[in-house]
C-alpha cells in the first residue's frame, strides 16, 4: 500500500529563516549572530506548541553545516547533501533526541560520550534535545558540565514547552529565545497562501475561524485546515468550519447574549436548547460568550475607546453590541465576566454540562437585572440617617507607674514576657522616678532600651528618659531582691533548712 500524502503541517514546515513566520525577533538575532560569527555553544527555544521550536533548531543546524559556503551561513541552500539530510532528520552529525524517551542519566552519558568525537560530514555536531524538561534530575546534572564547556565542534539546541521545569543551572548556560504566539492576521495570510498552493477554496470567514482556533500555533491551524479540506473536499467555508469545531457563529452568539440581557428567562433557555440541539460544544460556547463580554466591555461608550475594528465582529454585529451597551453598565459587564470565569471550572467538573449551562444562563440574567451599586445606595431609606448615633471615642486609659516593682508587674500583666524577664533578671535599678529610669544592664542589650521606651510611651502616654550606665553598681536585680526578701522570711528559712541544698527557683503570686 502506498501512502504518498503528506499532511500540511509537515509539507509546509519552515525550511529557512525567511519562511519562519511570526518570529521576527528570533530570526533577526540568529541571522545577525551567524553573519558575525558569534555562534553560541548552546541555545534553548521555548514557547507553546506549534510555534516553530524544532523547525528553528533544524534551520539553525542547516545554517551551521550548509555546504554552499565554506563557513556558517544565514541562508542555507536547502539542496546540498547536508541540508537535505538535516531536513529529513537523517544526518549522522545532527542528532534529534526526544527527551521523553531518553530521560535517564545513562542515556545522557551515551550522548555526552559521543559528543567527544569530531563530526563525520559536517562542521558542527548538533544535538537537538526536544522537550528537554522531561529529563530526570540526574540527567540534567550529567549534562551541566558539558553544556557549559562543550567541545568546539559541538552545538546544543534545547527545546521545551515547559521552561519553568528546566533547572536554572541549565538556563544560565544557554542563550534563551521565547517564541511568540503567531498573530491571527499572520496566520490568516499563511493559511491563505497554503490554500492557494493546494488549489482549494478557503473563504475569509473560514480562514478567520481557523486562525483564531489555532490560538497562535501554526501547526494546530494547519492541522485544522487539513481536517476541513478532508471534510469538504476542497471547498472550505465558514459553515463547514463551524460544524467541524462544533462552534456557533458569532452572529448567533451576539443574538444569544442580547436575549440573555433582555431578561426573558424562558426565551433565553429555549434559545440555548436550540443551540445545544444543533450540536454546539458548550465549552466553546462559553468561550465565545466570554469573548463577546470582553469586546462589549471594550466597546462600551464609557471607556471612550476609538478603535474597535480589530474585534472579530462584522460591522452589523458591532452595531448590535453598541445598542446592547446603551442599556447596560460596565459594572454589569464586569459581574457577568466574573460569573463566566467561575463557570469554566464548574463546566469542566460537571457530569451534565447542559444542566450546568442552564443555571449559568439564569445567573447571568439575574445579574443583568441588578441595578448599579450607585442606584442601590440612592434607594436607602432616609430614616436610617436619623437613627444614626454619634460615635463616642473613649480616651485611652494610661498606666500610672511609680516604682520599679510596679513596672515589672505591669510588664507581666501585659504579657510582654521577653521584656518582663529581661527587666526582672538583668537590670540593676539605680534610680527610678516618674518618667525617668537610670539602670545598669548586665546583658548589655542595646535593643532593650528602645523596646522598653516604646512600651512605656504606648502604655503611660508620655516619653520616658532611660539612662543606661556602663559600670555595674553592684546592686541586686528585682528578681534577686525578691528572692532575698522571701529567703529572709522565718517560715521560708525553716522550710529550706529541712532540705539539703534547697534554693528558691521561682516566685509567683
Amino acid at each position: 500500500m502506498e501512502n504518498n500524502y503528506t499532511v500540511l503541517a509537515r509539507k509546509y514546515r519552515s525550511q529557512d529563516f525567511e519562511s519562519l513566520i511570526g518570529q521576527d525577533v528570533l530570526v533577526k538575532t540568529l541571522t545577525t549572530a551567524i553573519n558575525t560569527g558569534r555562534i553560541a555553544h548552546a541555545y534553548i527555544f521555548t514557547g507553546i506548541r506549534g510555534t516553530g521550536k524544532t523547525s528553528t533548531a533544524r534551520i539553525l543546524a542547516k545554517a551551521l553545516n550548509c555546504l554552499s559556503s565554506d563557513h556558517a551561513t544565514a541562508k542555507p541552500c536547502g539542496v546540498c547533501e547536508n541540508c537535505r539530510a538535516i531536513a529529513a532528520g537523517q544526518h549522522i552529525d545532527v542528532m534529534e533526541i526526544d527527551a521523553a524517551s531518553h530521560t535517564g542519566v545513562d542515556n545522557m552519558r551515551e550522548i555526552l560520550d559521543a559528543a567527544l568525537y569530531r563530526p563525520t560530514n559536517a562542521r558542527y555536531k548538533v544535538y537537538i534535545i526536544d522537550e528537554v524538561h522531561m529529563l530526570s534530575t540526574s540527567a540534567f546534572n550529567a549534562l551541566l558540565k558539558t553544556l557549559e564547556e562543550p567541545p568546539a565542534h559541538v552545538i546544543f539546541i534545547l527545546a521545551t514547552t515547559e521552561i519553568r521545569k528546566v533547572p536554572v543551572t541549565i538556563l544560565s548556560r544557554c542563550q534563551r529565545f521565547d517564541l511568540a504566539r503567531v498573530p491571527v492576521e499572520t496566520l490568516k495570510k499563511h493559511f491563505a497562501w497554503v490554500a492557494e498552493q493546494e488549489k482549494i477554496e478557503l473563504s475569509d470567514g473560514a480562514n478567520e475561524l481557523l486562525a483564531r482556533a489555532a490560538d497562535g500555533s501554526v501547526r494546530d491551524g494547519l492541522s485544522l485546515l487539513d481536517q476541513a479540506i478532508a471534510q469538504t473536499g476542497g471547498h472550505v467555508d465558514e459553515g463547514a468550519v463551524l460544524d467541524m469545531l462544533k462552534r456557533t457563529d458569532r452572529g448567533t452568539v451576539v443574538n444569544f447574549m442580547k436575549t440573555v440581557l433582555s431578561g426573558d428567562v424562558n426565551v433565553a433557555l429555549n434559545k440555548l436548547d436550540e443551540i445545544y440541539n444543533n450540536g454546539a460544544d458548550l465549552t466553546m460556547l462559553l468561550n465565545d460568550m466570554m469573548e463577546w463580554t470582553h469586546w462589549a466591555t471594550r466597546m462600551h461608550p464609557s471607556l471612550r475607546l476609538q478603535d474597535v475594528t480589530s474585534s472579530p465582529y462584522t460591522a452589523d454585529q458591532r452595531e448590535t453590541i453598541k445598542k446592547i451597551n446603551e442599556n447596560i453598565t460596565l459594572n454589569t459587564l464586569s459581574r457577568i465576566w466574573q460569573v463566566m470565569v467561575a463557570s469554566v471550572s464548574e463546566l469542566q467538573a460537571s457530569n451534565n454540562q447542559k444542566q450546568c449551562f442552564d443555571m449559568l444562563v439564569v445567573r447571568l440574567m439575574h445579574i443583568a437585572d441588578m441595578p448599579p451599586i450607585q442606584e442601590l445606595l440612592k434607594q436607602r431609606p432616609v430614616e436610617e440617617k436619623k437613627t444614626e448615633q454619634p460615635v463616642i471615642v473613649e480616651k485611652p486609659k494610661f498606666l500610672e507607674i511609680k516604682t520599679a516593682e510596679s513596672l515589672g508587674e505591669e510588664l507581666q500583666k501585659s504579657r510582654e514576657i521577653v521584656l518582663f524577664s529581661h527587666y526582672n533578671s538583668n537590670l540593676e535599678i539605680i534610680e527610678f522616678e516618674d518618667g525617668r529610669i537610670k539602670y545598669y544592664d548586665r546583658q548589655n542589650d542595646k535593643n532593650f532600651t528602645q523596646k522598653l521606651a516604646l512600651w512605656l510611651k504606648d502604655n503611660t502616654g508620655k516619653n520616658w528618659t532611660l539612662e543606661r550606665v556602663e559600670n555595674a553598681p553592684g546592686q541586686q536585680t528585682i528578681s534577686e531582691h525578691r528572692k532575698a526578701e522571701i529567703a529572709a522570711d522565718p517560715m521560708v528559712a525553716s522550710a529550706m533548712d529541712l532540705f539539703e541544698d534547697a534554693e528558691i527557683v521561682n516566685i509567683s503570686k
